[in-house]
Parts: C-alpha cells; structure tokens; sequence
C-alpha cells in the first residue's frame, strides 16, 4: 500500500481523501445520477466499490431492505474472487476470518454393509497450484461489509440507500438522464410513496425476480432439475469424523450430502439431497421442514448421527438452470444502431444450484466487468461502444458455468455405483473452472488476436493475469506481481525486460523512451491534461537480473514516474526477477523481452514485442480516446 504522497497520513491510510462527488454527497437519494444500482447483492456492490474510485461519477446503490444484509445464502469464495478482494484491499482480512478448503473428502456405501458409509477418497482442493489464494468458506454478508467499507472509504464516500424498491423504468432517446426509474419507500415515515430518479445508466443487480430484468423485456429460458436439497447452517453435535472437511456424502438409499464447514470453527452447512420432485409438485417439496431435513441428514449419516442444538438459516430450493437472452436493453436488431442504457448482472442474469459454489463468485466477476466500462463512458475516456462488450463477454461465461453446474449437481444426486467418472476424478479433473480460472474472452477491442502469444505462454489473452513472485528492486522486498493490481480503474502495462542492463541501449530503453515521449504512446495520447502521468497506465518493468544488478539511476524515467502535487518519484514500479523462482520460466516469457497488457478488471488483453509500438497504440486507440 502506497501512500503519504500527498502529505502525511497519521490515520488509516486505507480512507482516501474525498474528492468530487464525495466533498458533498447529499443524504438523500439524489433526482438525477450518473449510475443508478438496484440491488446490493455481490454484483451490485461490486459494482458500486469499482465505480466508488471515480470521482466525478455520482453512483447510487438502492435495496428494498432497510438494513445490510445478516445472513447470506450463498458462502462459497472461488480463488479467483480472492484475487479479486485483493485488487479492492481486503484480501487479508477476509481469509483471516474464512474457513479454507485444502482437501475434499469422498464418502460412499461400505461395499461390506451398504447401509454405511466409510471415507473412500480423499482430493487435494488445488493439486496444480493454480493460485497462490485459497479456496473460502465466509458468509455472504462478510463479504457485502467489506465491499461496503470499500465505497465508505473512497473519494466518492458512497453508501448504500436503504428501503427503495424497484417498480419500472422507462427509457428514451431524449435528455442528460434518458433512464426514468420508478422507486417505492419501504421503510420509515414514508412507506408506500413512490420516488422518481433519473439516470444515464442503470444496473439490475436484484436477483433471480429482477424487475430491472422484466422492465427490458428480458426472459430466463431454461430447465428445472425436479430435484429438490434442503439446506442449513447448523450447530451440532456428531460423531461424523469429517465435520470439519469439506465432504461429498453419498448414501445407498438415503440420497446424498454436500457438507461445507463455515467460518468459526463450529457452524457447518449441509446440502442434504431431499430427492426427485414430481412435475405437479407446484412446490409443496418447499414445505419440507427442518425436522424432516435433518432427520434426512441422519439417514444419509448412518452409522453416525446428527444432534442439531441451533440451526441458524435453512431453506428449501428446486435446482434451475437458466439464462437470459441477453444482459443488456438493446434488442437483437438494436445492436450496433444504438448503446445499451440498461444492464442485469449476477443472479438476474443466470440462476443454477449452489452446490458448484459458483453464484456468488460469477456475478461478482459480472460486475467488475462492467464497472470499470461504465466508469470510462462516463469520464469520456472511452466511447459508448466499448459498453456493448459487456454482455458481448459474460453471457458465454454464464452459459459456460450453468453447462458445468449441470453436470455437477447430476453427479452429486448419482449413485456413486452408476457414475461414469467417479466423483472425487471428476472434481480434480476440472478444478480450473471452480477455481474460476476457465474464464477466457475471445478477441474483440478489448482483446488482441494471439499472433504474439508465443512471448509470454503463460499469460493466455482473455484470461486472468496469474501472479507470480518477483523482487521489487527499491527495497529488495520479495512480491506478488499481481497482488499490486489495485481495482482503481487502471490499465497495467508490465513490459519484461531483453537481458541488457538497466539503461543499457536496448529494445527496452528504446520502448521506454517511445511511451516517455511520443506522441503516438498510449500515455500521452490518453492521460489526461492536468492528471498524474500513471492516472490511466500504471506501467511496470520486469527486468531479468537479480534486483541487485539493476541500477535504479540509470532506470528509464517511464518506470520512475513523478506523481502527486509534491511530485515525489514512485519507486514501486521497478522489479527483478526472484532467484528461486524467475518468472520468466514460470510463464514462459520470452527472453528477447515482452509487453503484456491487462485489463482494469485484470484480463491479459494483449501480448506484443518490446518494438511493436505502433500496434500497441493502435490497440488503445480502438477502446480509449484520445485527450
């Protein structure tokens, strides 16, 4: 964490100073904004924490609840969402309190006595190493707190609006806030009023029921399992050996159990297979109650039992798998004769069962995805087409997630003797798509076409930048590379250095000075006047010596950067490689040197050579305008 460059900080240096919107944000919800969220769910306060980082853009987050959400449904964090917490700064914090997932265990019928179950497999959770972050168990609203404390602490100190429910929306053509939302007071002395508030854009992030979602004319298509599970989050008393380890538990006759341990150390979640649902059931399966669900729990349990003495939530759901026809307002014949104004994410867009561990974690990546668009259009960074990449790029991930969530819950209400693949193979096989890491863009303006690729293997185009260990040479202190991805609207530029020496004429310096100085570089034609010269690309170099080979006086001034009204020099822009692990052999990047570009919601957009300057302007200039 970098700060004191604009004057000592003698208090938490995680509170920025306000600025813009945030030095008199009124109480009230405001007649006109920029940016208008329906839902403080993970996509919506994702949402809201990434748009909090620009000032000049009056975001307003509303919920039909009058207070923060105390319990959540869902509890499952991907490895991909703690890179995520960690480019918002809560990385630390959240896995502190969270229960982790090193091992899955397997139990099936005792092929001795198949009215018992005994332990038959057990599969590390990341065998591959796929992220350096775990695999979590929190609750929902832990992770709401956090992005809430987020947008408190920004320059726009933003803060949900509680007790609004969404009604409609009207949208023209006409006018600086073309989008006329219906809200309804659901607290207070004012109950029952309707409020109006205008807006340029407007983000659906309410749910399965979404309002937003009808008001566009947007439709769930799909499929119903007619498989019923009954969960809940319990204290209890067992002589289960595994109730502290995330467990698969499949019964002879008894139906199945997906057993997720919770933070804490005591609470734990069952998933417990309540069986096959009649088509004219109408939802009576949902009456089921308690007693019922965990006298099931028992029976799957056999030999070992289940004494419940709390249970803090249960529920009943039918498994759903559907997706919307689109995540946005622009009808099919629309596109490309107009920008959308509307957008649904998370769970509005596509719903599917719990037990992939998969909601919460994909419509959080849903709204990093647009957030940082949005807040491009919005300070005319970019044009309004880059808008129409959104659900261009994550309604394929969501068909992609509700396929695999298909297959799982299948699995899971299997027969361990009738399935193909046994499940503990299954589970190791595809750890990269529940790790989150399967999420690949294809070309577009906002992704390069692969004919580079070849310089940095491990950095695949439209996937996630994957971290590795490098030496920040300032201070010699071993990092993360991409833990300093912060999620504050940047684009990271990380050129890989050929092996001449720092400030040895190279293709290098020969960058460098291109970025430093032409008129042509992606840092002059699109930093704003006025600005600090990494408002827009913050741009690292990786040099191929030990951090004790490289002289910081004769570093190429791109990489010393001078920011903020002291103009005081940024040291943290300059990186070696760590002797025991050389990045340039852990994602093969070629020792002639590379520029690897990544997006602000940390997608590796291109990959080109140190000399190819005028593509890498050309591809800035197709998503960003110029000054």
């Amino acid at each position: 964490m970098q700060f004191h460059h604009h004057g000592y900080v003698s208090t938490d240096p995680r509170i920025q100073d306000a600025a813009g919107v945030g030095l008199n944000r009124p109480d009230e919800l405001p007649d006109n904004v920029d940016v208008l969220i329906v839902g403080t769910g993970p996509a919506g306060m994702i949402t809201a924490a990434q748009l909090s980082q620009f000032p000049g853009i009056t975001t307003r987050i509303v919920e039909r609840r009058g207070e923060r959400l105390a319990i959540g449904q869902a509890d499952g964090i991907q490895a991909r969402s703690v890179e995520t917490f960690q480019a918002f700064g809560f990385a630390e914090r959240i896995i502190a309190e969270a229960y982790r997932i090193t091992e899955m265990a397997f139990w099936t019928p005792d092929p001795a006595d198949v009215t018992r179950i005994i332990r038959s497999a057990r599969a590390v959770d990341d065998p591959t190493g796929i992220s350096e972050f775990p695999h979590l168990i929190v609750n929902q609203a832990r992770v709401l707190d956090y992005f809430a404390e987020v947008m408190a602490n920004s320059p726009t100190r933003m803060e949900p609006d509680f007790g609004f429910d969404f009604r409609s929306l009207e949208t023209t053509d006409e006018g600086e806030y073309p989008v006329t939302v219906t809200l309804v007071h659901t607290t207070g002395e004012r109950k029952g009023q309707e409020r109006i508030v205008h807006a340029k854009y407007v983000v659906g992030a309410d749910g399965a029921r979404s309002g937003v979602r009808d008001s566009i004319g947007g439709t769930l298509a799909g499929d119903q399992a007619f498989h019923a599970w009954g969960v809940m989050d319990v204290l209890a008393v067992t002589d289960f050996p595994d109730i502290r380890m995330k467990c698969a538990i499949q019964s002879e006759s008894g139906g199945n159990i997906l057993l997720i341990p919770r933070e804490g150390g005591y609470l734990f979640r069952m998933y417990v297979d309540l069986g096959e649902v009649a088509a004219d059931d109408n939802g009576a399966v949902r009456t089921t109650t308690i007693e019922e669900i965990i006298a099931k729990a028992n029976g799957i349990l056999h030999p070992y039992t289940l004494d419940v003495k709390n249970v803090a939530w249960h529920s009943v759901y039918e498994v759903a798998h559907r997706l919307t026809d689109r995540f946005d307002d622009l009808l099919p014949h629309e596109i490309g004769t107009r920008t959308p104004r509307v957008f649904i994410t998370g769970d509005a867009c596509h719903t599917h069962s719990a037990k992939a561990g998969q909601g919460m974690n994909v419509s959080m990546q849903d709204g990093f995805n647009l957030a940082w668009k949005l807040g491009y259009v919005l300070e005319g960074r970019s044009p309004e087409s880059l808008l129409g990449t959104y659900s261009a790029e994550r309604q394929v991930i969501a068909k992609n997630l509700i396929d695999f969530d298909k297959t799982w819950s299948t699995l899971m209400a299997t027969k361990s003797e009738d399935l193909e693949v046994p499940l503990e193979q299954f589970y190791t096989q595809t750890a990269e798509f529940p790790s989150g890491f399967m999420t690949q863009y294809p070309p577009s303006m906002l992704i390069g076409e692969d004919t580079h690729q070849g310089l940095a293997t491990g950095f695949p185009l439209g996937k996630r930048f994957k971290s590795a260990p490098v030496v920040r040479v300032g201070d010699a202190n071993p990092v993360q590379l991409g833990h300093h991805h912060r999620a504050d609207g940047r684009w990271r530029v990380y050129a890989f250095a050929d092996a001449a020496a720092s400030g040895a004429p190279s293709v290098l310096t020969d960058w460098a000075e291109w970025m430093r100085t032409s008129p042509e570089s992606p840092l002059l034609a699109h930093t704003p006047a006025g600005a600090d010269i990494d408002s827009v690309f913050d741009i690292k170099v990786v040099y191929q010596q030990p951090h004790t080979g490289v002289d910081v006086g004769r570093v190429p001034g791109v990489f010393l950067p001078i920011t903020g009204p002291y103009e005081l020099i940024d040291y943290e822009k300059l990186y070696a490689t760590d002797p025991e692990h050389d990045i340039f052999e852990l994602r093969g990047i070629d020792r002639g040197g590379a520029v690897v570009v990544v997006r602000p919601d940390m997608y590796v957009a291109t990959v080109l050579p140190l000399t190819a300057t005028a593509e890498l302007a050309a591809f800035f200039r197709q998503m960003l305008l110029v000054r």
